[in-house]
């Protein structure tokens, strides 16, 4: 690889001993009859995922499930990736077909989400979790600390779940007001998809929507 290796050396924070493996983390399947990133793609996918979610269990302890699984989701998906492989200027080492070059592949936000776990797959393999451990650390680090600022309310994160797996937004409808007029206390019940359901209270129409979507996202992060 020559200056491609001394380039990406000091871009991932790693010499690798087994060079063989950054070159496929590089390599697009496009390419016939090469080793492609798509066994270390899935290797990174989940170093990246257990990485993610200590950093945010340890540091962010005020956090709901509910909570630390919508940052999570921020985190580690393709978008996200796809950005910092950008940013980082990986995006020029690829090795693509030249079909899929000519096909603007080099700038396919999946094809480079892709490549950037298969670098985290390859740091893993040839540098353990230290090494995996490190460059995500040093390249997600603003982006931890701008997810957890984001102090969202319970139904902006779950309209945010629901469009993130493609889903029509949560539908909420009172079920019942009891108490006097000037206390009432209302319950709302809150829907996503055709079987996500949960029940709110509160003194207005507003708080009892609140308390049904973070009930609701409660019961969604402790889903296996």
């Amino acid at each position: 690889m020559g200056d491609d290796f001394e380039a990406l050396t000091r871009i991932l924070g790693h010499r690798f001993a087994d060079r063989a493996l950054l070159e496929q983390a590089l390599t697009h399947p496009s390419c016939t009859g090469l080793p492609h990133y798509q066994r270390l793609e899935f290797v990174g996918d989940r170093v990246l995922g257990a990485i993610i979610a200590v950093r945010l269990y340890r540091e962010y302890p005020h956090f709901k499930e509910g909570e630390l699984a919508i940052r999570f989701n921020e985190l580690v998906r393709k978008e996200t990736l796809a950005r910092i492989v950008s940013r980082l200027g990986l995006d020029r080492f690829v090795r693509l077909s030249a079909g899929e070059e000519e096909n603007g592949g080099r700038e396919k936000p999946a094809i480079l989400a892709d490549c950037g776990e298969a670098l985290i797959g390859a740091l893993y393999v040839d540098g353990g979790f230290a090494a995996a451990h490190r460059f995500v650390e040093t390249h997600w680090q603003e982006l931890v600390a701008s997810v957890a600022m984001k102090e969202k309310d319970a139904k902006t994160l779950l309209q945010e779940w629901a469009q993130g797996r493609g889903m029509a937004a949560p539908v909420y409808a009172e079920v019942s007001r009891e108490g006097p007029p000037h206390e009432p206390e209302f319950t709302v019940s809150v829907v996503v998809g055709k079987s996500q359901e949960a029940q709110g209270r509160g003194a207005s129409k507003r708080m009892a929507e609140q308390e049904a979507a973070r009930r609701l996202l409660d019961r969604l992060a402790a889903k296996p």
